[in-house]
């Protein structure tokens, strides 16, 4: 590769009113942005929720059919239980997918709830990146360790849909990778962390200067200025040579690959079943509104 990308660190800050980043603002965001750029370079139907909902809703329908004992049913029921299934198969893979990264997720915020870096790659590989989404998040004051609580609440909806905002105005999207690929998930982490089971280390990493990442900056309002400017210089290029201190860039293990059948196959399924309600628009991307 040619180098670390561009050697000047532009980003756009996102404020939140909130006095520091929770666990469940930090998951959310991060669980949305990957929703975002499945869905804004054509590797899913539609947005994550949509898809989410029309599964439970074949499960459920799969097993209230399967309760339905009456003769009179039987015939009609196994016929669409077929159909069921056949949904069900066609969006099964990219779930469990999905679930398993949030799964994670989860656990690396649990072991690291003030996480300063994530890094999306789409393309190939991480070594062969398309497109690069780069999140940084400022803490402020920092929250008692305990037990993470991972409801979505207002701070952590607010924050998203300013996000995706903000990336819809960057252009994210309009010059998406012809074809099915991939989705990996990188964290900046201490070399000392062991989660073998979900993230591998991965001590350099470096992608073409002709590749410019969207980089994106999470803060609150009322952090004090020690807090901002240390923040600020974690953000900096000397600072973030991924090779240097103790840090260290950690590959999720779950990524998402969906092969070009099964990408046609949930467009299939969802153009059958669920976009006749929904718009489909900019404005409902990820579930949120933004009018």
């Amino acid at each position: 590769m040619e180098g670390q990308g561009s050697s000047e660190m532009q980003f756009t800050e996102i404020e939140t009113n909130a006095g520091s980043l929770d666990s469940s603002v930090i998951f959310h965001v991060i669980n949305d942005v990957a929703g975002f750029v499945l869905y804004m370079h054509q590797q899913i139907p539609s947005i994550l929720q949509d898809i989410s909902l029309e599964f439970d809703a074949l499960q459920t329908e799969f097993k209230e059919l399967d309760m339905d004992l009456r003769p009179t049913s039987r015939r009609m029921n196994l016929s669409r239980k077929r159909e069921i299934k056949q949904g069900i198969r066609r969006l099964e893979k990219l779930m469990n997918t999905i679930s398993s990264l949030q799964t994670a997720l989860r656990l690396l915020i649990s072991e690291i709830p003030n996480i300063q870096e994530v890094i999306f790659v789409l393309g190939a590989s991480p070594l062969r990146p398309q497109h690069i989404y780069q999140l940084y998040f400022s803490h402020g004051k920092s929250v008692s360790r305990g037990e993470p609580d991972f409801t979505k609440g207002k701070a952590a909806e607010g924050l998203s849909r300013k996000a995706i905002r903000t990336l819809i105005s960057k252009g994210a999207g309009s010059d998406s990778y012809p074809g099915p690929t991939k989705l990996f998930l990188l964290v900046k982490a201490s070399s000392s962390l062991s989660m073998p089971l979900h993230f591998l280390p991965k001590r350099d990493f470096r992608y073409s200067k002709k590749i410019v990442p969207f980089r994106l900056r999470f803060k609150c309002k009322m952090q004090d200025k020690a807090m901002d400017d240390y923040a600020s210089q974690a953000c900096s290029p000397n600072l973030r040579d991924y090779t240097s201190d103790d840090l260290i860039c950690f590959t999720c293990k779950r990524f998402i690959a969906l092969s070009k059948i099964a990408v046609s196959k949930m467009y299939e399924q969802i153009n059958n079943n669920h976009c006749e309600g929904s718009d489909g628009g900019m404005g409902s991307v990820m579930g949120l509104n933004f009018e």
